[in-house]
């Protein structure tokens, strides 16, 4: 039976690569443009495969199975 265990344990890896781009972003002029654009990436790309996972964990429409008559 699925869980919503991959949920977190992916939250966790997307906590700690933000924090390592908050940190290990190299100093200059673009700083805070190149943090900030790799943090919502990773947030973005987090919401996205969040969203697709849920969907197909609980989907809102229940498969149907299609009965084919043979005659």
């Amino acid at each position: 039976m699925p869980t919503i265990l991959p949920i977190f344990f992916i939250l966790a890896i997307v906590a700690g690569l933000m924090t390592c781009a908050a940190l290990f972003t190299p100093k200059g002029p673009n700083q805070v443009v190149i943090r900030t654009a790799v943090m919502l990436t990773l947030a973005a790309c987090y919401l996205l495969w969040m969203v697709t996972y849920l969907a197909q964990l609980h989907p809102l429409i229940v498969p149907t199975r299609s009965v084919n008559k043979v005659e």
